[in-house]
């Protein structure tokens, strides 16, 4: 298996950042980590060799990057307006630098954002930020209400990073037509604390008129063995 470590310093950060690519082809897919996890994550956890198949096959392209959650939304001495402009640095990063990196790479115009557990928080928000971007995400064991992250701090610039509540005012337009067209898929236990997170962004996204496919396991469902079995059955679609 075709097997990449990149590292760079970032003009967005201001510092190293390090990714790993997984696979020679097929549709690239954007993998965050969980809460304040590292890029080596997924393989460590066995996800990577979970995947193996499809990624030998050159199906699919994993791309594994980095985070800086300590920095962003876990940094709890900073004000929220300053973890979200850590957060929006992150952002420009990915999609300034990690992106053209995958671009250079691989023309399969077929990307997808994914993550578990904090790691779909993250992938959901990109992806509904920036849906011009993505064909389809998914979210495994996601909170999509971020407010929890802030302490209860809300304003304008808490709004539009927080999906369960921007998505319920998008008006008609291009970025609404845009969300229109990315496969939206999560799965999550229903005994998970987040579940009621899911249940809320699928109010939204049908009040708009956005498909999508919220699915729904047994029990808390919020650890790896889970996360293999969704990954596995959901990456490439719902069925």
């Amino acid at each position: 298996m075709h097997r990449a470590y990149h590292r760079w310093e970032s003009p967005a950060l201001g510092r190293p950042m390090e990714l790993i690519i997984y696979g020679h082809a097929g549709a690239p897919v954007l993998v965050f980590p969980t809460s304040m996890g590292r890029f080596y994550e997924y393989e460590d956890q066995g996800m990577v060799a979970n995947l193996q198949h499809q990624l030998e096959q050159g199906w699919v392209q994993l791309i594994c990057v980095d985070s800086v959650d300590a920095e962003s939304w876990y940094c709890g001495w900073a004000h929220p307006r300053g973890r979200l402009y850590r957060h929006d640095q992150y952002e420009r990063y990915i999609l300034d630098e990690v992106l053209p990196l995958v671009r250079s790479q691989n023309n399969n115009q077929f990307l997808m954002a994914h993550g578990c557990s904090f790691g779909a928080s993250q992938a959901m928000l990109i992806a509904l930020r920036h849906p011009q971007m993505f064909r389809r995400v998914l979210g495994v064991s996601g909170s999509y209400d971020m407010r929890r992250f802030l302490g209860g701090y809300h304003d304008e610039e808490t709004y539009y990073h927080n999906p369960v509540e921007f998505v319920a005012g998008l008006q008609h337009g291009p970025l609404l037509d845009a969300v229109r067209r990315v496969e939206i898929i999560t799965a999550i236990g229903r005994d998970d604390p987040s579940a009621s997170t899911n249940s809320a962004l699928s109010d939204a996204l049908w009040s708009k008129d956005i498909w999508h496919a919220m699915r729904w396991w047994d029990g808390w469902a919020h650890d790896w063995p889970y996360w293999k079995q969704m990954v596995a059955h959901y990456l490439n679609g719902a069925d």
